[in-house]
């Protein structure tokens, strides 16, 4: 009796994967090929069933059973925000923060991991939320219980008592202290040690003061170079990337100095950290829209007066220093911040991207091979070996970048998440 239910079972097993779905094809009217700013025609792009990519090719006269036809769209790679902030809202700013439990964070990170996805952000960097709570968001995207992109997650930021990433907000009969908080550095490499306990899969530190902090200036200094070493030393032997906020010049070169992966914001970059950067394959990550949205929307959002102050003082200063960056050669990833503006904007940073010095197709690598090379994942670019990330609209992206604003078509690892195109 046990040798049939064994041979049942062993069957079941044929048949099931003999049944697995064969995988599947899109074909699309045009391609944008990001490695070469090439706008390619009619081609069909195939995937397995595990969604990887197996072929790009000229498509046929007919099509393979069950492809996907965009043959009046124009198709590109799924698009990558190495800095965004999926737990968070503008509405949670200053002191209405405060009011934000870390169950309420990940149920607000599910609703912008969709959101993020429509847009056509397949992939996304989380870079700081409290209570691993982005790391919940993760876990459910990856389970298959909430829709949202391919998600590599921070937890906690690591910072100085004080700092950027510390909280700031409340008196001191509380005696509050941020879980990232920790000062010299073998307290930061333990730090590294427990944030990749609890699931980090890319470590955040503050090195130098932010804008939407109270009490610091985004110029100052706050990691020692010191510190910095022996959290990118930590890191990298237990295999997880550093991105360092740094707005200020000395710590920008700090950071870089330190071995650092990408720093975030990079807003005073002087000419002598831009070397560095080139120097050392360091990515500079420019949230240059949300200048916009701050300046804009920041007081209705509840945020402090002061915070609005220090955009107004450093904002113009980190497009001016984008551009210059740009053209110097430094490497660029797409990273905006989102959070501080409403989840689903971000492809608004072309449009300031190409506003402020790059090529349309300049601001697309960014978001996608160069973004892809940071973060170190198999995306980024539509050939074989990559997953099956592929996102569609109307018009073409290489002549008008903010067409990437209004995204009718996202498949990721070979599932589609919305498909406008179906319904005309």
């Amino acid at each position: 009796m046990r040798k049939v239910l064994v041979a049942l079972f062993l069957t079941a097993i044929v048949v099931s994967v003999s049944q697995a779905a064969p995988g599947g094809a899109v074909r699309c009217g045009k391609l944008v090929d990001v490695r070469s700013g090439r706008l390619l025609e009619n081609q069909l792009i195939s995937f397995d069933a595990d969604g990887t990519i197996t072929s790009v090719a000229a498509a046929g006269a007919s099509l393979p059973a069950g492809t996907i036809d965009l043959a009046k769209a124009t198709c590109l790679p799924g698009l990558l925000d190495v800095h965004t902030h999926i737990t968070s809202e503008p509405s949670h700013s200053g002191y209405a923060g405060l009011g934000i439990s870390v169950p309420r964070s990940a149920i607000v990170g599910a609703k912008n991991a969709r959101l993020t996805l429509m847009a056509g952000f397949t992939t996304v960097r989380n870079v700081g939320a409290a209570g691993y709570s982005d790391v919940a968001v993760r876990d459910g995207v990856n389970a298959g219980e909430i829709l949202g992109p391919r998600m590599f997650v921070s937890g906690p930021p690591l910072g100085i008592t004080g700092g950027h990433c510390d909280d700031n907000l409340l008196p001191a009969e509380y005696h509050h202290v941020a879980e990232g908080v920790a000062d010299g550095p073998w307290a930061a490499r333990a730090k590294v040690r427990e944030v990749i306990k609890y699931g980090a899969d890319v470590i955040k530190i503050c090195a130098s003061g932010g804008v939407l902090s109270k009490g610091d200036q985004p110029g100052t200094p706050q990691y020692t170079l010191e510190e910095m070493t022996a959290i990118a030393e930590e890191a990298h032997k237990l295999g997880r990337k550093v991105a360092a906020h740094a707005h200020g010049t000395q710590s920008i070169k700090d950071a870089i100095r330190a071995g650092i992966d990408s720093i975030e914001h990079s807003s005073l970059i002087d000419d002598e950290g831009i070397a560095l950067a080139k120097q050392h394959g360091t990515y500079l990550v420019f949230d240059i829209y949300n200048d916009d949205y701050i300046l804009q929307e920041g007081a209705k959002a509840g945020m402090l007066p002061e915070s609005i102050e220090k955009e107004k003082k450093i904002g113009r200063l980190q497009r001016e220093n984008f551009r210059k960056a740009f053209k110097a050669g430094a490497k660029i990833a797409f990273g905006t911040d989102s959070g501080v503006y409403p989840h689903g904007d971000n492809a608004k940073q072309f449009g300031k991207m190409v506003e402020w010095g790059m090529k349309p197709i300049d601001a697309i690598q960014a978001a996608t091979i160069n973004a892809a090379d940071l973060i170190g994942v198999k995306a980024g670019a539509i050939e074989a070996g990559n997953f099956a990330d592929i996102i569609a609209v109307d018009g073409n992206p290489l002549e008008n970048a903010p067409v990437l604003e209004n995204v009718k078509f996202v498949l990721k690892g070979g599932v589609v998440a919305r498909n406008d195109f179906a319904a005309k």
